[in-house]
């Protein structure tokens, strides 16, 4: 990955993001690259913003899968677009520009992923649209969980990346809800520090989940071999 001003380039695609609330980051390669993809012929990117998440599944797929991205707010809407038009796989991805809570199908995806809003209550940012797109005001936990319920096949996977205090909180809802944990990452950025991150997949079946670590800087400002390896098919100096 190569960041530039407004655009960041992957391998095998590049991502412009200047008109998008939230830029391209960790979050979204950690949680686009550790998702298990596997028999997924159907996916459903929510809140795409500028669309990495689906561009990621795109490259790790089969030409058959189809992946629908949803986004709310037009820029990012717009962005997500122009992004996966010119990219290699524009025939797999369409973009619909609603919100979750209204966007209707007949489908029932194999794969739904999401890199959601997530400051419940703290400090809210000046921008209308950073604001919605990391404040739960428009997507509340129980309305995302909800749009899950009712859009996932009962085989399917739900795969979510939330900080660690509202990962406990977003397990506690979905749970209520019958959405099980089957596969759970602690993401540290450091050695010595708490995790920061929680990737959580969630299933329909109850199950006792299979747990991991992961440390992005295990000395210095270098990235760890494990976070090496995890997204090597995405960063062009690995």
């Amino acid at each position: 990955m190569k960041k530039e001003s407004g655009t960041f380039r992957f391998r095998q695609f590049i991502v412009h993001h200047d008109r998008c609330a939230m830029k391209v980051g960790t979050d979204a390669v950690l949680l686009g690259a550790w998702t298990s993809v596997a028999g997924a012929k159907t996916i459903l990117d929510v809140g795409t913003g500028s669309g990495i998440l689906s561009l990621m599944l795109a490259q790790r797929t089969p030409a058959e899968t189809r992946i629908d991205a949803v986004e709310i707010e037009q820029p990012d809407f717009l962005q997500a677009t122009e992004n996966a038009r010119q990219s290699p796989w524009a025939e797999k991805i369409n973009v619909h520009h609603t919100s979750i809570q209204s966007y209707q199908t007949e489908k029932q995806y194999d794969l739904i992923i999401c890199n959601p809003p997530f400051f419940v209550n703290s400090l809210l940012p000046p921008s209308p649209s950073r604001k919605q797109a990391r404040h739960t005001g428009s997507l509340s936990n129980r309305d995302l969980l909800a749009a899950v319920i009712r859009l996932l096949s009962r085989a399917g996977i739900f795969s979510v990346i939330l900080p660690t205090a509202e990962g406990v909180q977003f397990q506690f809802a979905a749970e209520e809800l019958g959405l099980y944990p089957s596969r759970l990452l602690a993401f540290f950025p450091r050695k010595q520090k708490p995790p920061e991150r929680c990737l959580i997949e969630f299933t329909f079946k109850q199950r006792s989940p299979f747990t991991e670590n992961l440390i992005l800087h295990e000395q210095g400002n270098q990235w760890s071999e494990e976070y090496k390896t995890l997204a090597r098919d995405f960063y062009l100096y690995v």
